[in-house]
């Protein structure tokens, strides 16, 4: 029996897959469909419709977040609009370029490298970041939530005109905003990401606002492009809507759950794991490519484990925790009544 035209192990590995990448979503405020689209590469689909489902994805889960969000943080909506239009124009071109590689017969397997590269890298970065965390607590020079980074400092002394004016008091290039954000939707459009964990540090080590108005500005921006990116795939058939819509079931609780551990559960202590889930996310592409090449199919069963296995597995330390602390909590109550 099927419903929506899924069999009912889809139905709730999709809605559990929601859940899980929900949750990661909530807690370290990633869109996630760097998950979801490879994912459904691997299981079977096709590049346009992994990629544009990806995105579609993302629109939905940043819908959630700017409604969540709406009132915090600052946004520089005359650098959101017009990273919007860049945006837009990478995302267009990026879809051109996977559906041409999609007539050649290769959109699949440039698509499947390039993920191997990604999450490799993101990775690499989260688990440089753990280990350099306890050097970072003892420095007294960390850069503030409202202050910009000095790489920022320096690309802005170089004045190359048009000049744009931004909210926090500063002035960067045109030619910079226009490269970065350019750059970044050509990525999301040719592998189906949202690009919210290359846009708000662009935004931040780039263009050069301070670390509030980045996230607040590239939320504001990832919307548009999302949408805009869901409509280009959409008009080409590339959305399969009952599976968004489902993984969407299931991140919309998720998300609620991450976010509140946020208050709960230190990021310290569970990045490491996310930096392991990302490796282990690329080895597991990097399998499918390989039984792809081989025709090996159980290597497929393996790359799917990996890559969902491991999102269940991040999302289940972070709830596990959660418990953890509610446990104690509830344990320390009585004796906190005693002690009075």
């Amino acid at each position: 029996m099927e419903l929506l035209g899924l069999s009912p192990a889809l139905l709730a590995l999709f809605v559990s897959f929601g859940f899980a990448v929900g949750v990661l979503f909530g807690f370290f405020g990633m869109g996630g469909s760097f998950l979801i689209t490879p994912t459904l590469l691997i299981l079977g689909y096709p590049a346009p419709v992994a990629i544009g489902s990806g995105l579609a994805f993302y629109f939905g889960t940043s819908v959630i977040a700017v409604l969540k969000h709406y009132d915090v943080g600052q946004v520089d909506y005359k650098l959101g609009a017009v990273l919007f239009v860049v945006l837009s124009i990478g995302i267009e071109l990026g879809s051109r370029l996977v559906f041409g590689l999609e007539a050649l017969g290769i959109a699949e397997l440039v698509t499947g490298v390039a993920y191997v590269v990604l999450l490799a890298g993101i990775g690499a970065l989260f688990l440089r970041r753990a280990y350099r965390l306890e050097d970072d607590e003892d420095e007294d020079d960390e850069v503030g939530d409202e202050e910009i980074p000095p790489v920022a400092r320096k690309i802005q002394s170089y004045e190359v005109p048009p000049m744009l004016s931004l909210t926090s008091g500063g002035r960067a290039s045109l030619w910079t905003i226009l490269g970065s954000g350019g750059s970044v939707g050509l990525v999301s459009g040719l592998i189906g990401v949202g690009g919210g964990f290359i846009r708000m540090p662009a935004i931040y080590y780039l263009i050069g606002t301070p670390l509030t108005a980045a996230v607040g500005t590239s939320l504001f921006a990832g919307l548009f492009s999302g949408a805009f990116g869901t409509f280009t795939y959409g008009m080409s058939g590339g959305v399969d809507l009952a599976v968004v819509s489902l993984l969407l079931v299931g991140s919309a609780l998720g998300a609620r759950i991450g976010s509140a551990a946020t208050a709960i559960v230190e990021e310290d202590d569970v990045i490491v794991y996310f930096g392991v889930m990302m490796l282990l996310a690329s080895a597991g592409i990097g399998l499918s490519e390989l039984a792809n090449w081989l025709g090996a199919s159980a290597l497929d069963v393996v790359s799917v484990v990996l890559l969902v296995g491991s999102s269940f597995a991040v999302a289940a330390i972070i709830l596990s925790q959660v418990l953890a602390a509610a446990g104690g909590g509830e344990t320390d109550t009585p004796s906190a009544t005693n002690g009075k």
